[in-house]
């Protein structure tokens, strides 16, 4: 049976439905939180922080912690002293990440904010106030400790209703510009439509999939941190 995404070609079920393992996750209470990637620093007293909230997308779901694409960014941000803490957990929502957000940013004092949160939430039909509130909410704690933040937007199949899915894509550009954030609109675009990215649950994007997901955020990380801090 073929699907459809909105404004993506069509592609096989095995395809995309490693984006709803988000959901399976969940409600099979299969809760994985990634450790956190911390970096050790020579010769800085106080390293700045870069804190990653998502869902099992990020939080390296079928594969060792080291594999992910957050564990692979914290490598390449050893050389400048910026330690990356992976706060994501498979089966996460935003209502969740708004939740646990007070006590990290209170323990890790971030100085940018990766969010990566609302897939489970859509794929289960929520409410999209309910998951703008959450977002928003989440973005301007973020913000009122001083923290910059990187928005990650996702798609859904459009079994879930055109109206929906489009209705979810305003959602997050909205909070983009509201906030005057970074954004991707979809950062698993190229990924979704080919299956040898796909782990052989046919659910998750696999370990070889890591690299190409931190390539395509890399430059919007750049931008986020400063390009003058990265070439230091």
């Amino acid at each position: 049976m073929d699907l459809k995404f909105l404004g993506l070609p069509l592609l096989r079920f095995k395809s995309w439905a490693w984006l709803l393992g988000v959901v399976v996750s969940l409600s099979h209470l299969s809760v994985t939180q990634a450790k956190p990637a911390e970096i050790a620093t020579q010769g800085t007293a106080s390293p700045a922080q870069l804190l990653v909230l998502g869902d099992s997308l990020s939080a390296a779901y079928g594969m060792a912690v080291e594999q992910g694409w957050v564990s692979l960014l914290s490598q390449k941000l050893q050389p400048y002293a910026i330690n990356v803490i992976n706060a994501s957990i498979s089966g996460e929502t935003s209502s969740g990440g708004k939740n646990r957000l007070p006590a990290l940013l209170k323990q890790h004092q971030p100085n940018w904010v990766i969010l990566e949160l609302g897939a489970n939430d859509a794929l289960r039909g929520q409410s999209l106030p309910s998951i703008q509130n959450n977002l928003a909410s989440i973005i301007e704690q973020s913000q009122q400790v001083g923290a910059k933040v990187l928005l990650l937007g996702i798609r859904l199949p459009t079994n879930y209703g055109p109206a929906y899915d489009q209705a979810l894509t305003h959602l997050y550009q909205n909070l983009a510009d509201r906030y005057q954030l970074l954004f991707d609109p979809f950062f698993l675009a190229e990924l979704a439509l080919d299956p040898q990215w796909v782990q052989a649950d046919g659910l998750h994007p696999n370990a070889q999939a890591q690299p190409k997901i931190l390539q395509r955020l890399w430059p919007h990380i750049q931008t986020l941190i400063g390009e003058a801090r990265l070439s230091r």
